[in-house]
């Protein structure tokens, strides 16, 4: 291994010093229970309080919005069973709207949500993974309690155009919920602007510890809890707070905010690798090329597993992926693959590389270098690429 390339970004980032040393004081000092009467349990929630500010700050909205969770999971399961539910009961709604691109997190709860007797339209994407809009638009009807549709896909980096969902969605009196884990960070978001219902983050995309999220719920919302117990976050969502990590994710939330001026710098890496590795033979980008996520590189290459590609990058000491982390042990194709079109043989040869500020010029070079070999020597093993050689040749 001459070197080591992370280019994993969107399956999790590493906790960065900043943040560490944010913890820090929750972990040695400031250990009590917040729901403590004491001196360590006033500790304790005085940081809480301080990190619930500090991110509604960051975030543009009110400190009582904030609810935090363990994960962006916990996050999509709350806002959409809880919301489903509480409109059945009180309004009779018992439709729900997403799309076919979701992360599972969403897709799951879905399903189990129809199980409970809920319908669920799951709206189609275009080739470059936007939302088809028209086709929203028809599927949400006056029995629509709640339209669920990621800000930003995880696999392909497509930036949908919330705001215009959020119009359809409210047109019909439907609450308008956004899994933004991938977009916080790499989208300006200002929930002043957006009028979202309900948002989901996660700490551990933004270099924040694994186990910390939240859920924005805008004023005026109610939804059912998910975890009950104690009388922690208003009541709604029970358990002991993590003090330490929402420390962390206040702090990641600020210093993610500042550094958006710096990703210019990271598209244009971004855009020199995909010119790069679009001109290997047989190679296709994932996803929309403008409305993309800074980061984002999903090719596939024809004629050859993703896995194996995997494999071959990581020995020459690069981090990627060929989707969606949450479902790597899945030998399925990916669903997002799918629903923009490409065909099941060729969505197993797409590979996802998620780079980020700290990626430099000399990572890009090494990666742009150490590909094409690990491409041509993959289909001179692969009987795919063998049988289409002997097709060309018989034309």
């Amino acid at each position: 291994m001459s070197r080591f390339v992370y280019a994993d970004n969107a399956a999790t980032t590493p906790v960065s010093r900043e943040v560490i040393e944010a913890m820090n004081e929750a972990f040695v000092t400031a250990w009590g229970n917040p729901s403590s009467q004491h001196a360590k349990g006033y500790e304790a929630k005085e940081l809480v309080d301080s990190a619930r500010e500090s991110i509604a700050r960051t975030l543009g909205c009110l400190p009582a919005e904030i609810y935090f969770t363990s994960c962006g999971t916990e996050s999509d399961n709350w806002a959409i069973k809880g919301a489903a539910m509480r409109m059945r009961e009180k309004r009779g709604r018992t439709h729900i709207v997403t799309t076919k691109i979701e992360h599972h997190a969403v897709l799951h709860t879905c399903e189990a949500l129809e199980r409970e007797g809920f319908s669920v339209t799951y709206v189609n994407v275009d080739s470059d993974g936007l939302v088809k809009m028209d086709e929203l638009e028809a599927a949400i009807t006056e029995k629509t309690a709640l339209v669920a549709v990621m800000f930003a896909n995880n696999e392909i980096g497509t930036v949908e155009p919330i705001a215009k969902i959020c119009e359809l969605a409210h047109a019909k009196g439907a609450l308008m919920f956004t899994d933004a884990v991938q977009a916080v960070g790499n989208v300006d978001i200002n929930l002043r602007e957006l009028p979202v219902d309900m948002l989901a983050l996660s700490g551990h995309k933004i270099h924040a510890p694994k186990g910390i999220g939240l859920l924005f719920i805008r004023k005026g919302v109610v939804i059912n809890n998910l975890i009950d117990g104690g009388g922690q976050e208003k009541r709604k969502r029970g358990g002991t707070e993590n003090v330490p990590y929402i420390v962390g994710l206040a702090k990641a939330l600020e210093i993610a905010k500042e550094r958006l001026p710096e990703l210019d710098a990271v598209r244009r890496r971004r855009d020199r690798l995909i010119d790069e590795l679009t001109g290997i033979p047989y190679s296709k980008l994932n996803g929309s090329r403008t409305e993309r996520l800074p980061g984002n590189v999903n090719i596939g290459f024809e004629y050859i597993e993703g896995e194996s590609i995997l494999m071959w990058l990581d020995m020459a000491g690069i981090c990627a992926s060929t989707g969606s982390a949450c479902s790597s042990a899945s030998l399925d194709a990916s669903h997002v693959l799918l629903a923009i079109g490409v065909p099941h043989e060729k969505a197993h040869g797409s590979i996802r590389l998620s780079i980020s500020h700290d990626t430099t010029d000399e990572d890009i070079d090494y990666i742009i270098e150490t590909m094409p070999p690990i491409i041509e020597r993959l289909r001179e093993m692969s009987p795919l690429w063998e049988d289409m050689k002997r097709a060309l040749a018989v034309k």
